[in-house]
């Protein structure tokens, strides 16, 4: 592949500040910032199986295009839905927000007592034939074959199918769990806890044991007496949960388990079935993260067959997407893996022997999209143009040529037709809100099918620009800068600088105002600069980029964070007096770290939900960064907060949502706890009722709150 370079220099993208005169308030920022004030987004937005056409809902409309020419045509509103309805005595609905097509002249959507069908020939509604029951519990995954559903009720497993509820599991309860959710973690690409076979004929589902995991109180203050509320917590270097894979054939009502020998503590992730149903394979991953089997297993009688291969690296091995079987071509599939030091396409025939690594170079492939029809081509999205977009390819399998089917510099979202021909292009960049292209895959002609308004045309903005400064080592960082409102180059301005710059996270792209937040142009009126850089351990930079922190979280971030301080202090309009931080979760913790481990540096901190001490928090996440308590003793001390309390210069206010079982409250209160022992005094508020986000209309009362904070102590 040529490759093509992305210039981003210092203030070479930016946007323009417009000349109104309304400015937002803190309730719009934060509560329109993702919906009214966000770029428009087309919803129910893909192709119409077996069709030339696509379909969107835009204002409560549906639309339908010709995705050879992009032409769109309206075809029904919701005033006329809600019309048929009421003409049925059926539910009206108060929006249109999400369909889904059977055919060409029928398409599914809910009201309050469940699913319909709208026949657009006969202009009529009748009953789903999809949903055999209306079943109110959380329906996990549905089969698209049977149409048979997975839900959790008692904490047992049950499948509905044609109208008939069967209890899978009888054994759940608090230590054993059939959440129908994901185990371990989402980070290990474990989106849920129930696996269709191709055919529908199996379910799959994890079975987790969590009697060895310490029980954690966490207080229920809405009742009189408060209440403790027990959850299973496993800290680093303690117990962990125990997990096996049930198969449940639903022919027969039975289920075996398959017999995954080993360590109790291990992780079972990126769980694939073979084409015939006749295997289940399941990425078989030590506790130390370290050493990776990928191992099939006789799904009729549960027991181990082969290992196909094995993966090993020195820091943590992270195998994130279960095995994809080439199309047409059940003798083969494709592995996601990043031995070679990005993440990259493998292909591999069914006893584990690499035919090829399909896709090389110093950037990654970010998802897998599917096939085209004949099964040669494998569509997938990467950011090979720079780190800080995306565009979406084809790599053909047996040549091995790889074409760019977007053009146009900045991030692209794509949806794919079901023989490969066409995709639907959600784009944007830096000063492109958002546009919608159709595009054929093959002469990669596009089509303009809608086109978003700048949502804050009306409002005055600050410009925004992205940008990348070298760290200590040479290496490029991505940073993005908001300049307040009518920016005066000869005035000195404060700056807020808001960051994350944890695993799995990427917070400076080059998409509508790169990546950020309508908050920073609310902090951007009041006289701030809002600057964010991605440092070291954050994605979609290679395996050697991530995995510098490993094992000292905290440490390689923060001078990536001071090199970027050390950038602001340089411009001639940046007060170096006036600096403040803030973040939440790892950005909490980087807060803390900052205020303490680098003291004066920053004049206030705002921390939102901080890991203090790592030995706290769950293991899965912290033994593959860290490695264990016991084995990494020097790494844990040299981060752990609690040591650097008395170095606090500057204000510092720590919040933490009282209900919160991701970074367990217990963190900031052995902080607060700490400051009272050293005599420091910092600024503390709680938020009862909230877990790890303070979400919904309380997040305004958040927002102002650190808001006011910046205002009155920067």
């Amino acid at each position: 592949m040529r490759k093509q370079i992305l210039i981003i220099s210092a203030f070479i993208i930016a946007s323009t500040a417009f000349a109104q005169d309304k400015l937002l308030t803190i309730q719009e920022a934060v509560l329109k910032g993702r919906t009214s004030l966000a770029p428009k987004r087309l919803q129910s937005l893909g192709f119409i199986p077996n069709h030339d056409q696509f379909s969107y809902i835009n204002n409560d409309v549906i639309y339908v295009g010709d995705k050879k020419n992009g032409n769109v045509a309206k075809l029904m509103s919701l005033q006329e839905l809600n019309t048929k309805l009421k003409s049925l005595n059926k539910d009206t609905l108060v929006s249109l927000t999400n369909i889904s097509w059977k055919n060409l002249s029928q398409f599914y959507f809910s009201n309050k007592k469940g699913e319909l069908i709208y026949d657009i020939d006969k202009k009529t509604i009748i009953d789903s034939d999809k949903k055999a029951d209306d079943v109110s519990l959380e329906a996990f995954e549905k089969d698209p074959v049977t149409g048979a559903q997975t839900y959790c009720k008692n904490n047992n497993l049950y499948v509905l199918k044609d109208g008939k509820e069967v209890q899978v599991t009888a054994d759940g309860s608090y230590e054993i769990v059939y959440t129908g959710k994901n185990v371990h973690q989402n980070e290990f690409g474990i989106n849920g806890g129930t696996f269709w076979s191709p055919k529908g004929n199996y379910l799959a589902f994890y079975r987790m044991d969590q009697s060895d995991v310490t029980d954690y109180p966490i207080i229920d203050w809405t009742t009189r007496p408060a209440k403790n509320v027990n959850i299973k917590y496993p800290m680093a270097g303690n117990k962990s949960h125990y997990v096996t894979l049930g198969v449940y054939d639903i022919k027969s009502n039975k289920t075996i388990y398959v017999k995954t020998e080993g360590d109790r503590e291990q992780y079972l992730t990126n769980v694939a079935w073979s084409p015939d149903e006749k295997h289940i394979y399941i990425a078989v991953l030590s506790r130390t993260q370290n050493d990776m089997k990928l191992n099939e297993y006789d799904a009729a009688t549960g027991t181990f067959v082969r290992t196909l291969f094995e993966e090993h690296d020195d820091k943590y091995t992270e195998p994130l997407h279960p095995m994809l079987f080439v199309k047409n071509n059940p003798s083969q599939f494709i592995w996601q893996s990043r031995k070679d030091g990005f993440t990259h396409f493998y292909l591999y025939d069914i006893s584990g022997k690499l035919i090829k690594q399909l896709t090389k170079g110093n950037w990654e492939v970010k998802a897998e999209n599917g096939f085209d029809e004949k099964g040669e081509r494998l569509f997938f999205h990467g950011n090979d143009q720079s780190p800080v977009n995306q565009d979406f390819y084809s790599v053909h399998l047996k040549s091995g040529e790889i074409k760019r089917i977007t053009s146009g510099n900045g991030y692209h979202t794509c949806v794919l037709d079901e023989k490969g021909n066409y995709v639907i292009d959600n784009f944007s960049n830096t000063t492109t809100p958002r546009d919608y292209y159709v595009i054929n895959t093959n002469t990669k002609k596009s089509s303009l099918i809608y086109k978003a308004d700048n949502p804050i045309k009306e409002y005055k903005t600050g410009s925004w620009n992205l940008f990348t400064i070298k760290n200590s080592e040479g290496t490029d960082l991505y940073c993005r800068l908001f300049k307040p409102v009518n920016f005066d180059s000869t005035k000195k301005y404060p700056v807020l600088v808001y960051l994350y710059n944890g695993p799995h996270s990427q917070m400076v792209t080059n998409t509508w105002m790169a990546g950020g937040e309508l908050w920073y142009q609310y902090m951007a009126e009041k006289g701030f600069i809002v600057f964010t850089l991605d440092g070291r351990g954050t994605s979609y930079r290679g395996k050697a980029f991530e995995q510098a922190t490993h094992r000292q979280l905290g440490t390689k971030e923060m001078e990536d964070q001071l090199k970027g301080v050390e950038y602001l202090k340089s411009l001639p309009y940046v007060d170096a007096n006036r600096i403040g931080v803030h973040g939440w979760s790892f950005g909490g913790f980087m807060t803390t770290t900052l205020m303490t481990r680098s003291p004066g540096t920053f004049k206030v901190g705002a921390a939102g939900g901080p890991v203090i001490d790592w030995t706290y928090y769950e293991i899965m996440y912290t033994e593959r960064y860290m490695d264990s308590p016991q084995d990494n003793k020097e790494g844990y001390d040299k981060n752990n907060l609690l040591n650097y309390v008395d170095k606090l210069k500057g204000k510092l206010l720590m919040i933490h949502g009282a209900q919160d079982p991701v970074v367990v409250w217990q963190h900031s209160v052995m902080y607060q706890k700490k400051a009272v022992d050293k005599g420091i005094q910092l600024d503390y508020y709680l938020y009862p009722g909230h877990e790890h986000n303070v979400l919904g209309k309380d997040r305004a009362h958040l927002m102002e709150k650190i808001t006011n904070y910046f205002i009155d102590n920067l």
